[in-house]
């Protein structure tokens, strides 16, 4: 399971033209879920995130938590972090779960996160989105739960 951290002041997601979520200062989390995960990919990206002192504090140095600062998750299912473009110039995909258990696994990230406390906006699974992230920093980590050594 993949998911890229972006530090924001604002951010929104909108699909048909309608805002669907929504947060102020906070992160925006771009989720992607290949074949091979499972439960223990979302609790290792949840705590990871949850713990994650991306943000400054009044010295200006990153060490300050999502909860330090009150701040909100905006969560983007994003299927497109396992392209794969080794061969040729179109992506292939292939390494992407199954949308079945993509979106299982995707609302079972989403509640976690709730249930250890933060407000959690959503995208719609599946669904074209338009994403206005305002990226503080800019601050952007990559978390793959297949490479917890790194």
């Amino acid at each position: 399971m993949r998911a890229v951290i972006q530090s924001s002041l604002a951010s929104k997601v909108s699909v048909d033209q309608r805002v669907i979520g929504q947060i102020s200062k906070g992160m925006v989390v771009l989720v992607g879920v290949c074949q091979e995960d499972g439960p223990e990919d979302v609790e290792y990206l949840v705590r990871k995130i949850s713990q994650l002192r991306i943000f400054e504090d009044a010295e200006g140095k990153t060490n300050l938590s999502l909860k330090d600062i009150e701040g909100e998750i905006l969560s983007i299912s994003q299927f497109t972090l396992y392209a794969n473009t080794r061969k040729g110039n179109r992506p292939s995909f292939v390494r992407a779960a199954d949308p079945a258990l993509a979106q299982d696994l995707y609302q079972l990230f989403n509640q976690q996160l709730v249930d250890k406390g933060h407000h959690v906006e959503t995208g719609e699974f599946g669904a074209t989105m338009q994403v206005d992230i305002s990226n503080n920093g800019p601050m952007t980590i990559i978390l793959d739960s297949k490479q917890k050594d790194l």
